[in-house]
């Protein structure tokens, strides 16, 4: 039959170009069913999910209670319309009766189809349910001569056409000035392809828009020249590529924009729900993303308010008519990833839905992330603000003066009361650098003294603890960072913490011997009252003679996020908490065995960020 110059039959087209048969393969995704409602004849379907995850032949031709026969695509490039009215450029199709050569394999989201139901199919309509990736609303609209379209309208209770075309103002004059010989608005009712009465497709006049809905799921033909619309809904959305929104392993922070398309006040509300079960083969789903919505900024102390976007709560956007300010607004997500549980890479996928005010559009939009890990190569400084005090309180006598011990071990030396340790405030803070490479296999953290980060021989990124890893060609690329405040060591051997970074609290122990030329502070190598050595400049004294064994017990205690934006979508990439160091100072050993010991603490707060996730550690 003809419509609008275009001959539609059943001759194939030439749609490999277009990549229509796409290869089946595992896909992390979210999963909606959308249902369509066929005739037996010819139906024309809209679909706003995607299920090229499996081929039509599984879909469709695998279940015999399927009585669906045909399957056409409308794409239409351009160039198609310059062609001859017999020639089929824009359609590829696929035949239940010969499906492995039909060009036609796979069927992809936002995207018009013809769907033949056998004509002898009992009942009078079929219903199918088709289970796929739900895609953000997205069509190229051309004006150069007819669209095949569906429209992303709410399921129950749709608009009809005359109010749902009277908000995209230019696409409406356009249509009631198209006189209906030439074009206007037609939909399939079932039944054979054909013009003569009932003709299939049939035109919807002007008369029955106040009558006839909007369905979802349905596509139209809307024959109509020289109007270029962008008007599918009371507001639009854009979002970064077509797969929705992914915060795949790492990221923590997306955004897509709202665009009021009426000449009136609308709110767009926000939901977010859960996918349903993936099918067979697919990758699992562990459960909603925790997200969170980005507010507005307090000036005061410069962080981001938040609202909390489960699946029991909604967020509204209000929208300025268009054209007006405020008719676009920027919607910020955040990923609460301390709320992510679950091994490395396990799946957490939703449906994020939008609806507006008027009560005529519903977009979904897929949400994704995975679990990642803490693996790489942190770097940051701690900061200490506190130390502790060393204050020692003695007995007096009935005179006021000091008391002494009448103890033959310690005769005559001062009694002691007590000791006060408790920490306090310093006037000017002091910087540690900090450097912590974790591993992904469950092993503990390290700390490191220096560290390389660069490009190997075979330019994969490393980080190591020798230079000599590094290609000698890309050294100016590489990066050395070091700590002064740890001893240096010739081998640079890390020290290892008692548990990896996704612990609320690790530990590690750096120790310097007392008789370490190279880093002990107390020794001072061409001093001869503090070189450690005897008089005769060769013998080593015991340790707290002139150097003292220093024992360093270093914590860090990651924080509770704060309850602003920034500090709930920071984990991932950035690591912050409490610092807290004891250090031991050991010297004599007495007369029992024990050794000599005097210990201090000093406290503050660290903050670390990722610079790099490899997660191995290159060493000698």
């Amino acid at each position: 039959m003809h419509l609008c110059g275009l001959t539609l039959n059943t001759k194939r087209a030439f749609f490999a170009m277009l990549g229509l048969a796409a290869c089946v393969l595992p896909v992390q995704a979210q999963w909606l069913t959308q249902s369509f409602t066929l005739k037996p004849g010819w139906n024309a379907v809209y679909l706003n999910v995607d299920a090229s995850y499996d081929s039509l032949q599984d879909l469709v031709a695998a279940d015999t209670n399927n009585p669906i026969s045909d399957v056409w695509i409308w794409n239409p490039s351009p160039a198609a319309y310059q062609l001859a009215a017999s020639d089929n450029s824009q359609w590829a199709s696929w035949s239940r009766t010969n499906s492995d050569a039909s060009l036609l394999q796979s069927l992809v989201g936002n995207a018009a189809y013809l769907v033949n139901v056998y004509s002898n199919y009992p009942g009078g309509s079929y219903t199918w349910k088709l289970k796929g990736r739900p895609v953000p609303a997205s069509y190229l609209w051309t004006s150069a001569g007819i669209n095949l379209v569906g429209f992303p309208t709410v399921t129950n209770s749709p608009p009809f056409f005359n109010a749902f075309l009277l908000l995209g103002s230019n696409l409406y004059s356009r249509l009631q000035t198209t006189p209906t010989t030439a074009g206007g608005i037609y939909r399939y009712v079932g039944g054979p392809m054909q013009t003569n009465p009932p003709a299939n497709p049939a035109i919807i006049p002007s008369a029955l828009w106040r009558s006839v809905p909007v369905t979802r799921g349905q596509a139209y033909w809307f024959c109509i020249t020289n109007c270029d619309n962008t008007y599918f809904g009371p507001f639009s959305i854009d979002v970064a590529g077509t797969s929705g929104i992914d915060f795949d392993n790492t990221a923590s922070v997306r955004s897509f924009r709202l665009r009021n398309q009426t000449s009136s006040n609308i709110t767009v509300t926000l939901s977010l729900g859960a996918s349903e079960a993936p099918p067979a083969g697919q990758t699992g789903i562990v459960g909603v993303p925790p997200l969170l919505v980005r507010g507005a900024l307090n000036a005061s102390n410069l962080t981001y308010a938040c609202t909390n976007l489960a699946p029991d709560r909604t967020y509204a956007c209000k929208l300025a008519p268009q054209g007006q300010s405020g008719s676009e607004a920027s919607i910020v997500l955040g990923l609460n990833r301390s709320a992510m549980t679950g091994q490395a890479g396990s799946l957490w996928a939703g449906v994020l839905s939008l609806t507006d005010s008027l009560g005529f559009t519903k977009i979904d939009v897929p949400v994704s992330a995975t679990v990642g890990t803490s693996g790489g190569l942190w770097v940051g400084n701690a900061t200490v603000n506190q130390v502790g005090e060393y204050l020692k309180t003695y007995a007096t006598g009935a005179n006021g003066a000091p008391a002494t011990s009448t103890n033959a071990a310690d005769y005559g030396a001062y009694i002691l009361t007590n000791t006060i340790t408790r920490l306090g405030s310093v006037p000017t803070t002091y910087p540690l650098r900090l450097i912590v490479h974790n591993p992904t296999n469950g092993g503990p953290a390290v700390l490191l003294q220096h560290v390389f980060y660069g490009l190997d021989a075979a330019s994969n990124a490393i980080v190591s603890t020798t230079e000599t890893a590094l290609s000698r060609d890309y050294l100016k690329q590489a990066r050395r960072i070091s700590a002064a405040h740890l001893p240096w060591t010739a081998g640079n051997t890390p020290w290892a913490f008692n548990g990896s970074l996704e612990r609320t609290s690790i530990t590690v122990r750096v120790t310097t011997a007392y008789d370490d030329q190279a880093a002990n502070p107390f020794i001072h190598t061409y001093h001869p009252d503090h070189d450690n050595l005897d008089t005769d400049f060769k013998t080593t004294l015991p340790p707290g003679v002139e150097s003292y064994t220093i024992q360093r017990d270093i914590t860090l205690t990651a924080a509770v996020p704060a309850g602003d934006f920034d500090s709930y979508v920071s984990k991932g990439q950035t690591l912050s908490g409490t610092y807290a160091e004891k250090i031991t100072l050991m010297g004599l050993t007495r007369a029992d065995g024990s050794q000599d010991q005097r210990t201090f603490q000093v406290s503050g707060y660290f903050s670390l960020t990722r610079l790099t996730d490899v997660s191995a550690l290159t060493t000698p």
